[in-house]
């Protein structure tokens, strides 16, 4: 299977199988990132689509000071926050509670590290399903955040904090 550095110059080049193994890559894990953010099933699942097409339409512009995964993470958080805006003017559902899809297994433990999750600001509930779900480096999440590093060992460190005490 290719890596994904040599996929997005194929995908520039139209090549559909090279699209299809990114998105079988990063659906998954941009639907539970987008899920955090937004908290509504249908929103998260818009933008996967609207990540999916704007790597798409743009993975020439991709130009190789990141991850692939940094990249994409970061279209994705660009879409959450335009679909947040546009979510704002108009009529806003009720939020669902926060459920991160996992085949693997429903098990009592991460039921309440969900709970736990949910219980945390945004801003640090984003830094840990990066982190922990995402496997990204903290460099990385700075990039896709927008913000220095240190913030993120900031954010990171008060979540762990509170998860702590949620899940002890």
């Amino acid at each position: 299977m290719a890596e994904d550095r040599e996929l997005l110059p194929r995908v520039a080049a139209r090549d559909e199988a090279a699209f299809r193994q990114l998105y079988e890559r990063y659906a998954d894990r941009v639907f539970r990132y987008a899920l955090t953010m937004l908290r509504q099933r249908h929103l998260a699942e818009e933008v996967v689509q609207e990540t999916m097409v704007a790597i798409w339409q743009g993975a020439g512009s991709f130009r190789g000071g990141s991850q692939v995964s940094t990249w994409i993470f970061g279209i994705a958080r660009n879409q959450a926050h335009a679909l947040l805006r546009r979510e704002a003017r108009g009529a806003r559902e009720p939020e669902e509670p926060l459920v991160l899809p996992d085949p693997a297994a429903a098990v009592e433990r991460e039921g309440k590290v969900l709970a736990a999750l949910e219980g945390l600001p945004p801003d640090q509930r984003e830094v840990v399903v990066l982190a922990f779900y995402e496997g990204l480096s903290y460099r990385e999440i700075a990039r896709i955040l927008g913000v220095p590093e240190g913030t993120v060992k900031s954010r990171m460190y008060f979540a762990k904090r509170r998860l702590r005490e949620a899940l002890t």
